[in-house]
């Protein structure tokens, strides 16, 4: 049995046909005016991201300007090992304070050379020492007995550097400091009867590496109860 074909309504295939094509073209050419045109607000956008690389290149070189400071003693060693090779060198009975001093241990030029006399040295092994006279080493021994013709030269050298490392902003604010604390420490006794070298020892600390860091939660505020604290 034949079914009649179902009516529609007058217009219907040019609404889904013939009107449908320019419909669809009107839409995509909308979608791409709208893809191809400049955002609202794109010329701010560009500044703000010019802002923020700038600010990033600016960070990254802040941290040159932040503080450092060293303490170092003015003398030719350059390290612990050219101080150390500078004592060994030394040999005791044989090596001359006349040598020494044509070396680079004169106390009147070289500032990590201190006279000692012999009451300071009496009083360095004295002090706390659980050893008895004849226990010393020779050289020691030596000297102690030469009485006031026993002298020596102390030799301290400190080049210490404390470079400011961290966030540049953090840092300024006195919220969180950081300090990298790098360097040597030497130390070294000669003891002479008269013009003889008869002892040498060093010491020290050939590295020294710390980081210190300091915390304020208020920042530039944390220091201000102390600073409004009533003093009778």
């Amino acid at each position: 049995m034949l079914q009649s074909p179902v009516p529609t309504r007058p217009g219907l295939t040019q609404r889904n046909g013939a009107r449908g094509a320019p419909a669809r073209y009107c839409i995509m050419q909308t979608m791409r005016r709208a893809v191809s045109a400049p955002l609202p607000g794109a010329a701010a956008f560009r500044r703000i991201a010019l802002l923020v690389t700038l600010s990033a290149a600016t960070l990254a070189g802040c941290q040159t300007l932040l503080p450092d400071a060293s303490d170092a003693t003015q003398v030719e060693w350059r390290s612990f090992d050219e101080a150390r090779e500078a004592i060994e060198a030394i040999e005791p009975f044989s090596t001359r304070k006349s040598v020494l001093i044509e070396s680079g241990f004169d106390p009147r030029r070289n500032p990590a050379v201190t006279i000692l006399t012999y009451p300071e040295i009496v009083q360095r092994f004295s002090a706390g020492s659980a050893l008895r006279p004849d226990e010393y080493e020779p050289g020691i021994r030596t000297c102690l007995a030469a009485g006031k013709e026993c002298s020596g030269y102390a030799v301290a050298v400190r080049k210490i550097k404390r470079d400011r490392i961290g966030n540049f902003w953090l840092d300024s604010f006195a919220f969180r400091r950081e300090t990298n604390i790098t360097g040597w420490i030497f130390n070294g006794l000669i003891l002479f009867v008269d013009d003889l070298v008869v002892y040498t020892v060093f010491g020290g600390q050939p590295s020294l590496h710390e980081l210190q860091v300091t915390r304020n939660p208020l920042g530039p505020l944390q220091g201000w109860g102390e600073a409004l604290r009533p003093h009778f």
